[in-house]
């Protein structure tokens, strides 16, 4: 019988301490977002910003009329219909650290795409992103509901 016990309360602790584990990733990811805002963004300053900083001289950005110029890089074009938006933390991330995620026309490749850390202030970036942002819409899949009748 305390064979068993001791046995039991070992399976109870190990089971514990995995659980522990995995709930400390979730806490951490919970923690790296809990109490960071970013200020509101001005969507036409984001577009100033834009063209300042010469993101337009690779990206093109859906629905907009930039500045003509001989582009440096085809690099992927900027929102548009998609089923899955960036969000913004997305966005951001892309912009400071466009290493993290390469886009599928790059694979196998690094980015192209210079840091901006040194580049942009944080009012810039926060501006572009707001301006990134609106750019994106959300479309929801086609399909039909089978009717299968009374």
């Amino acid at each position: 019988m305390k064979t068993r016990t001791l046995t039991m309360t070992a399976i109870g602790l190990t089971l514990a301490l995995f659980t522990a584990c995995g709930d400390k990733e979730k806490r951490m990811e919970k923690k790296m977002s809990k109490g960071f805002a970013l200020p509101k963004g001005d969507a036409e300053k984001g577009k100033q910003a834009f063209i300042e900083l010469n993101c337009h001289s690779c990206h093109t950005v859906a629905g907009e009329v930039l500045p003509e110029v001989q582009r440096a890089v085809k690099a992927p074009n900027l929102g548009g219909e998609f089923y899955r938006v960036k969000t913004y933390g997305e966005l951001v991330t892309s912009v400071i650290n466009p290493k993290h995620m390469i886009s599928k026309d790059w694979e196998g490749e690094t980015s192209p795409m210079p840091v901006m850390n040194t580049k942009m202030t944080v009012d810039q970036m926060v501006n572009i992103v707001e301006y990134l942002n609106a750019r994106y819409v959300k479309l929801q899949p086609e399909y039909e509901v089978p009717y299968y009748g009374p």
